[in-house]
């Protein structure tokens, strides 16, 4: 099925309207390689006629469904593996000695696609369990995507999808086999997560802020007038001296002026404005 430039223009258009990411040149391809088939099993005979009905207002079951089909819900389990070890080895032991007081942590998994990055950590809070005996876990993974949102909150995954990640031990530490379907998040790890559909180009979640928020390899597809937006909106979200890590390919440094990389943690930025573990606010040079 071949896209005209003004039907893959409309589309793009569209996508980039309600998610604020971009179909740059290098991914315009997904318009035709997502939408043929999408089109074939809702009976639309072209793409063509497909862009023609989400322009009306009265399309916005479909319009959402295209958006859907369009988003790249690319994960695994302990994705990045060098950005994980960092967690578990440095990063909660630093939220461990900061928050030791109140001993609560808030923290944010955004666009986690079908989950495996928020029960990844919940793994680890379970596999370093002392340290964290009487505090309260809360996580919370967001993605725009209604499907990949409902699959998250189901916990259950394909054969192939616990072999991206898991070794065998955490596997059976982890989750139960569901015969014939695949693997189901035990209990004790889903208990420490909430999912939700969130928009990144709108206001952060609401329910307070968090002292951790993984935002990872989702900047890259915004426009760069967006990502300076969204890194603004993760700014507010953090509290006080918490901690926001990106994507090995991704950069606050020179997009906002709200973060200052973590010399100590590549990939791992604070707030501007905040001495590293310990809260004070430092004046500016």
């Amino acid at each position: 099925m071949q896209v005209d430039h003004w039907v893959s223009s409309i589309i793009a258009r569209l996508f980039e309207d309600a998610t604020g990411q971009i179909l740059s040149e290098d991914r315009i391809w997904r318009i035709e390689t997502t939408l043929t088939p999408f089109c074939k099993a809702r009976n639309i005979d072209t793409i063509e006629l497909l862009a023609n009905r989400i322009q009306r207002a009265s399309e916005r079951d479909l319009t959402t469904d295209v958006v859907d089909a369009l988003l790249n819900n690319e994960t695994s389990f302990f994705r990045d593996t060098g950005a994980f070890a960092q967690i578990a080895d440095d990063v909660l032991p630093r939220l461990a000695r900061q928050r030791a007081d109140r001993r609560k942590l808030r923290i944010w998994s955004a666009a986690c696609s079908t989950g495996q990055e928020a029960y990844s950590l919940a793994m680890l809070f379970e596999e370093q369990g002392e340290r964290w005996a009487g505090w309260d876990i809360e996580i919370l993974g967001t993605d725009i995507s209604r499907s990949a949102i409902n699959r998250a909150r189901d916990g259950l995954y394909s054969q192939f999808e616990v072999q991206r990640g898991l070794a065998i031990r955490r596997l059976l530490d982890h989750f139960d086999p569901v015969l014939d379907q695949g693997w189901r998040a035990k209990p004790a790890i889903g208990k420490r997560i909430t999912f939700a559909r969130h928009n990144l180009v709108g206001p952060p979640p609401a329910g307070g802020k968090f002292d951790l928020i993984l935002c990872r390899n989702a900047l890259l597809y915004f426009a760069p007038d967006r990502r300076g937006e969204l890194l603004q909106r993760l700014s507010s979200a953090i509290d006080g001296e918490g901690m926001l890590m990106l994507g090995a390919g991704e950069t606050a440094t020179g997009v906002s002026d709200r973060f200052v990389i973590d010399s100590a943690l590549p990939s791992v930025y604070r707030p501007a404005g905040h001495d590293r573990g310990s809260g004070r606010i430092t004046n500016a040079a």
